[in-house]
């Protein structure tokens, strides 16, 4: 197998796990629209820790840019 070959096939591997990170970010906006209709004063509290999930879910999004950005120009 080609170099190129085998940098591409790595690189398609390590952003696999964005298709969770997508998922994930729905859930959390879902859960947070579902929560705040439910009880419109809690929402300051939920969209603190909607914004630190959210955080926390993006930074997995972008690792696995980075892993594949390394393993095809690295």
């Amino acid at each position: 197998m080609e170099v190129a070959a085998a940098k591409l096939i790595g690189a398609g591997l390590a952003v696999i796990g964005l298709g969770g990170v997508g998922a994930g970010i729905g859930n959390i906006f879902a859960t947070m629209i579902s929560s705040v209709a439910r009880n419109p004063a809690a929402e300051p509290a939920v969209k603190t820790t909607m914004w630190i999930g959210f955080a926390l879910v993006e930074a997995v999004a972008l690792y696995a840019l980075l892993i594949s950005l390394v393993i095809l120009f690295g």
